[in-house]
């Protein structure tokens, strides 16, 4: 088991390229993500996957964790623990903005969550 139990230590990155990643994880049921949130339902709450996603946009664009501002996010579906997810992130430099999309691994159409939220104040 992870030290951090935040960490999300088998991401696999399906695609790159200088402004765009596709990544493929999985949030585990040991995650304490999940702890409190619907016990007998456990789903991952939504500062979870934003936490997760603004993560992954440092890690490969270098951005700062602090997000100025939210330009649109939308959540669809809920998470379940165990589930194997697709994340695609795109940095538009020019306009400090990160888009992405959260879904199903083994059903794109199957879309957890998307939006897109600058990096660099306004």
């Amino acid at each position: 088991m992870p030290e951090n139990l935040h960490d999300i230590v088998n991401e696999t990155v399906l695609e790159k390229a200088e402004n765009k990643v596709s990544l493929k994880f999985v949030i585990p049921s040991s995650s304490d993500f999940f702890d409190g949130h619907f016990p007998e339902f456990k789903l991952l709450p939504a500062v979870a996957q934003f936490e997760i996603i603004t993560r992954f946009s440092r890690k490969y664009f270098g951005t700062q964790r602090y997000v100025p501002s939210i330009k649109r996010i939308k959540f669809s579906a809920p998470i379940r623990p165990d589930s194997v997810i697709r994340l695609d992130l795109t940095h538009n430099v020019e306009k400090g903005t990160v888009y992405f999309t959260m879904a199903d691994f083994d059903i794109p159409e199957k879309v957890y969550s998307s939006g897109s939220f600058c990096v660099i104040d306004e």
